[in-house]
Parts: C-alpha cells; structure tokens; sequence
C-alpha cells in the first residue's frame, strides 16, 4: 500500500510541476499578483471550493460529528448570508478601486497606518490559519505514512513547503487558480470514493444509513439552547460573519476572485461558487455521520481517539487499500489547494502594503526581485510556524482555527465595516495599530469569563462578530466628523 500511495504522490506532484510550467510561461508580475485579470469565472468558482475546505475541513468536520453531531450545518448555511454579503457589498467595491491588494482600501480610507494595520492582521491571521491547516495534513501523513519509513517529520515539513513554494514561485495567483482546478477535482473524488465504498462495505443504503445516525443522535442539526456554543442562531451568523471575514476580507481568496475578467464575471464565480460548498459541507458532515455508523458497525473502538484521527483510522485501516490511496491523495490536494494561494497572497501583501512596492520601485525588473525575496521570505516563516506548532493537538481543528480567526480577523471586519460605512476621519498615529491590539485582548478576557460574567453564557462562532464590533466602537470613539 504504501509503495502505491508513493507512486501516486509522486504523479501528482509532477502533475502539478506541468501545470505550473504551462501556467508560467511569459510570466511577469501582473501574472503573479493577478492573474493578467484573464481567468474565467468558471474555473476560479471551481478551484475555490477546494481552497476554501482545505485538509481542515477534509478531516475536522467528518471527525467531529462524533462530539457536535450535524450542528456545523447551521454555520454552513450562515456561509450563503456571508457570500451574497461579499458578491454585492464588497467585490464592487475592490473592482471599482482597482485594488491588487484590498487592504489598498484601508490605505486610500484612513491612511498608511490603517493599510498596513490591516494588512499584519491578515498576514499573521493566514500564517497562522493556513499553517494550522497544512500542518494537519502534515500531522496525518507523518504518522500513516512517513513514520513508517524512518522520515522525521521536519523533513516532510520542509519536502512539502518547498514542493508548493517552487510551483508558485513564477506563476504566483495564475498558477494558483489553474492547479486548484486539478486539486479540487482530486479532493472531491476521494470524498466521493470514500462515501461510496462505506456504503458498498455495510451494505446499507442512504435511508438506512440516516436512520442509524439518527437512532444514534448523531443526525441533530439545530440547538435551541441559546446559552450553548453551539447555539443555531450563534451559527448562522457567525458562519456569515466568518465567510466575510475570512474571504471578503482575507487576501488570499480575493485575489483569486480578482483574476476575473469583470465585476459581473467575479459576482457569478462567487454565487456558483456558494451552492457548490453547501454541497459539499453536506457531503462532509455525512461522511462523518458513516464514519461513526461504520464504526459502531464493525466494532471499532473510538473511545480514545481524538476526533481528527477518526477518518484516516478508518480509511487507511479498514476500508481498503483504494480507499487508503484516495484518502491520502485527497489529504495532499486539500492540503496543497489551501497553502499554495496563501503563498501568493503573502507575497502580495508584503509588497504593496508593507513595503508599499509601486511607490519607490522605478523598474518592473526591481518589483521582480522584490517579489521573489518576499516570496522566499513568506514560505521560510509559513515553514517555521508549522515547525513551531508540530505537537499533538486535543481538540478539532476546524474549532481551533475558528477561534484563532476571531481574534485576528475582527479587527481586520472593524476596520472595514467602519471605513465603508462611515465618513468619520481618523487622526495620524498610532490610533488603530493600538485599538487592534486592545480590542482582541478585551474579548480575550471577555470570553474566559462569560460564564461567569454572563450568567452560564459561552461564547462560540459569534466571538467575531463582538470582535469586530470592538473595533468598530473604538474607531468611533476615537474619530471625528469628517467637516470638522
């Protein structure tokens, strides 16, 4: 088996290499950070559905059905609120500005500080986000598959970051949205796989298998108690407030929307976009609910595992070596489809934020070796954080990186919500750079002791909404009317 899945990650990644190789010739820095703005909606609507899931989501969501049953669904439907949200609300607004990075926004709104505050949150935010992501991948492959072969897990580390770091090193976002076509195509075949040889194993069919889950309770859907984390309306909204946050707002998924050729071209690509990951959450959420069916049917102990073990116990254990190769293949390109587009979109924002590269650059052959050191800069700390946080993780990963996204994207949703839709000026300084480190700060305090505080009240998804309204307070507090 093993000597297979070898073979068949080495396909891929050559695979990748080609396309990379197609998508790069005549390269030049507008390929690199948008895509000559040439890409068809249809393609970019299709890769991003991988990009959006990632190995967090390949492997979280399924796993946590055992602990919070179908209740994710309610976040997922709070997804359709947020898109429509970012379609109409802020896709007309980037367009309209021209913007290669969006936190150019934030620069022509309220000033230097304000571009580059915005743009650290989101560079810390998706180093975090994404290494969090990729080191899950990373985490499973190691302890599946490389430990067996005596590889360290630095190693595999290293081998994978460089593998995306040279395919999009040239290319940069146009290469992204080509091989996230191919990746997600890769990663939708083995849930399919995976749903289809559960099935054909136990010998049930979908009515049987939802009537397990159900006798189970692992089928419920909506909580009622508006204390718990879990609350339905805490998911609705805060799966909105997510979906604007961590893609209206996040660099790395609106530049791919930024590769269409128009508005309109990029307002289809993110509504298309939108039915398909429904979809395909719910596709998740009943693989996870198989998982446990399959499990309680063939006498698998799960007491002891955690909960983002459960799927590849079980699909590289005992559903079969087809099931183990299109597991692990699926794994890579969740995995790859999420951390190659944070590559580009790093490297963008470093260079037209923090370094502020067109305004003291004269040559497109100096913005080019700019480029290329930002790019080498960016996957040596991505590299380093996944190295930094390799221990063993006690809780699923899609919460974790929820919660870490409350805190660095809220006042990143502050600061935008304030500068669209308010006139209030802010005063040169250090006004926002502060109010975006105290604003978290204070909900970290909050949160700790809601139960306390709040009478049994505990904060879940909705952490960023509050965040963000933080942060637009403070930005209140300390503006002025724009006439004065």
């Amino acid at each position: 088996m093993q000597l297979l899945i070898f073979l068949l990650f080495t396909i891929y990644t050559l695979a990748l290499f080609l396309m990379a190789w197609v998508t790069s010739r005549k390269a030049n820095n507008d390929t690199y950070f948008r895509g000559n703005r040439k890409s068809p909606w249809v393609v970019v609507a299709y890769g991003m559905v991988g990009a959006s899931l990632s190995g967090v989501t390949f492997m979280s969501v399924p796993g946590d059905v055992q602990t919070t049953h179908f209740t994710y669904f309610a976040v997922v439907l709070g997804y359709i609120l947020g898109y429509v949200a970012i379609a109409f609300l802020l896709l007309p607004l980037y367009y309209k500005l021209n913007l290669t990075s969006i936190y150019q926004f934030l620069g022509k709104r309220f000033g230097i500080e304000g571009q580059k505050t915005g743009s650290l949150l989101f560079i810390i935010s998706r180093l975090v986000g994404s290494a969090l992501r990729m080191y899950l991948v990373i985490f499973v492959l190691q302890i599946f598959l490389f430990d067996s072969w005596g590889i360290p897990m630095w190693l595999t580390s290293i081998f994978m970051i460089f593998t995306i770091f040279l395919y999009t090193f040239k290319g940069g976002i146009k290469t992204v949205v080509w091989t996230d076509i191919f990746q997600t195509t890769v990663f939708l075949a083995a849930l399919v796989a995976t749903i289809y040889l559960i099935f054909k194993d136990m010998d049930l069919s979908l009515g049987g298998a939802l009537s397990s889950m159900k006798i189970s309770g692992y089928a419920k859907v909506f909580v009622t108690d508006w204390k718990a984390h879990n609350y339905f309306l805490k998911h609705l909204f805060g799966g909105m407030f997510i979906t604007i946050a961590m893609t209206g707002l996040d660099q790395d998924m609106m530049q791919k929307n930024l590769t269409c050729k128009s508005l309109k071209d990029a307002q289809r690509n993110m509504l298309s976009f939108t039915g398909v990951l429904v979809i395909v959450n719910a596709f998740f959420l009943l693989l996870g609910g198989l998982l446990l069916v399959y499990a309680r049917q063939k006498g698998i102990d799960l007491s002891s595992m955690k909960t983002d073990q459960i799927y590849p116990y079980i699909a590289l254990n005992h559903l079969g070596i087809v099931a183990a190769a299109f597991f692990v293949i699926g794994l890579i390109a969740a995995g790859y489809s999420s951390a190659d587009g944070t590559f580009a979109a790093l490297t963008t924002s470093f260079c037209f934020d923090i370094l502020n590269m067109n305004k003291w650059t004269k040559t497109e052959k100096q913005r080019l070796v700019i480029r290329r050191l930002s790019h080498v800069l960016m996957s040596i700390l991505f590299l380093g954080v996944i190295l930094v946080f390799a221990n063993f993780h006690n809780d699923a990963l899609i919460r974790i990186l929820f919660i870490v996204a409350g805190y660095t994207y809220g006042p990143i949703l502050g600061l935008f919500a304030f500068g669209m839709f308010t006139k209030r000026k802010m005063k040169k300084g250090i006004i926002i750079p502060c109010l975006a480190i105290l604003m978290p700060v204070a909900m970290f305090f909050i949160s700790k002791y809601s139960m306390i505080l709040l009478g049994g009240y505990k904060f879940g998804f909705e952490l960023l909404i509050i965040n963000g309204g933080l942060m637009f307070l403070g930005l209140l507090i300390c503006s002025k009317r724009k006439n004065l």
